[in-house]
């Protein structure tokens, strides 16, 4: 098997100017995001011990995203996109620090809220960023550069989740709060320096504002149903791996504690979901390339990746294995979001570009949402183990393998190379 190459990546970070104050910005920003959700999680379990708190807290981290979707989508296609991204950095700066305030379990309700806060600011942010990258991007790169922000998250994922575990266990939980409340304001000042080297114009007019701009956006959608499917890739996988988020807390703080801790296996859960991640979308690039075709093949892969991930997870005898199954499946996860995104970019013109990745988004955190909440219930309410629920992620997986399977061999190879539109 050929190794990965490094050498487009740093090529694209050397040469791309814009582009690397972009990634400096997410660099800074995931460490602290990371921080955040382990001290968070860790804050939720030692105060409630309950599942459905934690299904809880995942929930409220997901659904903004989904009911902001219509909004998000006009804005980030009327708007000057890098005001948008460093407006949010800073509003987001000040939330976290109203964490600091959650001192004891009747407290918990505020870290809800300022979580949905936090979490609704975040909708604006991220699908304003991907539609943002193809003005800054080349679209002969926009798959490396897509696979360098996975790889990124990835990284930061295992390095924040490591630090972020071992600082929650060592420190406290709110020195987390402030290490994230730090990396927005850094983030804003990097995303400020950003000019975009083709200006923009406003997508819509004063007239497709609100309402009538979203459903513009749905039309798009609806007569490319090509399009359509890609937005669903990200859901589909989430559909399983929601779930994962809950029962992987289970085992950590069940199942495989380290010592008396659970903020210590936590972070290596993470860290090696973080390496999964991390390295699939790099290995997979190089037998993709930029061609579209190979591009929906690796996903196929993806989805059957993740399933085995999933099944060895829910039969892992020991932390080893557990954690070396989180590589598997992850690195099915993402592939997906690379990939899909990556199609997105090169598929969309830039009109639309917000309101399909706002969309995408929203069916991405619906999904996940729906899986999270329902494995919280199935441990508290059904008495369902931990295992049990991973078996079910993995079957859920299953069937999900199948319709993409039949969605590209009925529909897939007349068009699986198509042109923009």
């Amino acid at each position: 098997m050929r190794i990965p190459l490094i050498g487009p990546y740093v090529a694209l970070l050397t040469h791309n100017r814009q582009y690397r104050w972009l990634w400096f910005s997410q660099v800074i920003s995931l460490m602290g995001d990371w921080f955040n959700l382990i001290a968070t999680a860790t804050l939720v379990s030692g105060m409630s011990g309950s599942g459905l708190a934690l299904s809880g807290l995942f929930v409220a981290r997901m659904l903004p995203p989904f009911l902001l979707g219509p909004v998000v989508g006009v804005v980030a296609d009327r708007f000057d996109r890098r005001k948008i991204l460093v407006i949010s950095d800073l509003l987001r700066m000040g939330v976290v620090l109203g964490f600091l305030l959650v001192r004891t379990e009747r407290d918990l309700w505020l870290l809800y809220a300022l979580t949905v806060l936090q979490l609704s600011i975040s909708a604006f942010f991220e699908p304003t960023r991907s539609a943002l990258m193809p003005s800054l991007v080349a679209r002969k790169n926009l798959v490396t550069a897509n696979a360098l922000d996975g790889t990124t998250w990835s990284s930061m994922l295992a390095v924040g989740a490591a630090l972020g575990g071992l600082a929650t266990a060592t420190l406290g939980i709110r020195s987390a709060f402030i290490i994230d409340s730090v990396t927005f304001a850094l983030s804003a000042a990097l995303v400020y320096q950003i000019r975009v080297p083709r200006p923009e114009q406003p997508a819509l007019t004063q007239k497709q504002n609100g309402f009538a701009g979203y459903i513009d956006g749905l039309r798009y959608l609806w007569y490319r149903p090509h399009v359509l499917v890609l937005t669903f890739v990200k859901a589909a996988g989430a559909l399983s791996f929601g779930a994962i988020d809950i029962v992987q807390i289970e085992f950590a703080e069940n199942i495989f504690p380290i010592g008396s801790n659970s903020s210590a296996t936590l972070g290596l859960i993470y860290a090696a979901i973080g390496i999964g991640t991390g390295l699939a979308p790099l290995i997979a690039r190089q037998y993709t390339a930029e061609n579209q075709k190979a591009m929906r093949a690796a996903i196929t892969a993806a989805f059957a990746l993740s399933v085995f991930g999933f099944l060895g997870v829910a039969w892992s005898p020991n932390l080893p294995v557990l954690l070396l199954m989180s590589m598997f499946r992850s690195a099915g996860s993402g592939v997906l979001w690379v990939f899909s995104s990556a199609l997105l970019q090169m598929t969309v013109p830039d009109g639309f570009r917000g309101r399909v990745f706002a969309f995408d988004l929203a069916a991405f955190t619906i999904a996940s949402a729906t899986s999270t909440f329902g494995a919280g219930f199935a441990l508290d309410s059904l008495g369902l183990s931990a295992r049990e629920i991973a078996f079910g992620a993995a079957v859920t997986g299953s069937a999900i393998f199948i319709l993409w399977g039949a969605y590209r061999y009925c529909y897939g190879r007349a068009k699986a190379s198509f042109a923009p539109d």
